[in-house]
């Protein structure tokens, strides 16, 4: 499919109008993204994290994974696993706003390594979402873990976990990342 951009630049309502192909689609600032799919163990330790923070998500939140969140008509983020409030996910829509996400996770693949430590931390910060995990596969697998700082709208670290993650933000929790190690990594 040859898809020309708008003049002006992309909007949600574009992303709504493409066709759904598997493709991951993300905007910034009007600038559509388009990621190649993710790897086995992109897709596995995504699964298993989503599956482990779960076993312990309290009911008035939602745990999820691949779904956007629509920080403005020109901007819209696809975190690898997230946390919402149960309120947004009875609606049962495609998308979230920002105040209704209260964890965005990101695994580093090869191809987003500069979106997933540099601009999508921004662009979450930004939009007021209060926790952020980065999840680093090079060389075994590492979650940093950070907590919005709202007065200069960035995160500051909170923890780098490399055996055991165990912080109280969003809410207590505790996983042994061997639970979350896909056998290949």
């Amino acid at each position: 499919m040859n898809v020309v951009p708008p003049s002006d630049g992309w909007t949600t309502d574009d992303l709504d109008a493409l066709p759904e192909d598997g493709l991951r689609r993300e905007l910034i600032d009007g600038v559509l993204l388009v990621s190649p799919a993710p790897s086995n163990i992109h897709q596995i330790i995504a699964a298993r994290l989503m599956v482990a923070l779960e076993a312990s998500c309290p009911d008035d939140l939602e745990v999820t994974q691949g779904n956007e969140v629509r920080i403005s008509t020109r901007r819209a983020l696809i975190p690898d696993v997230l946390v919402t409030t149960d309120a947004a996910a009875s609606r049962r829509g495609h998308f979230y706003a920002p105040q209704e996400v209260l964890l965005a996770v990101e695994i580093v693949s090869p191809t987003s390594q500069s979106m997933d430590r540099v601009m999508k931390p921004a662009l979450y910060a930004k939009a007021g979402i209060p926790n952020y995990w980065l999840v680093e596969t090079h060389g075994g697998l590492t979650v940093q873990t950070y907590q919005l700082e709202y007065e200069d709208e960035v995160y500051q670290p909170s923890g780098t976990f490399t055996d055991w993650l165990k912080i109280d933000q969003p809410w207590r929790i505790e996983i042994p990342l061997a639970k979350l190690r896909p056998r290949h990594l």
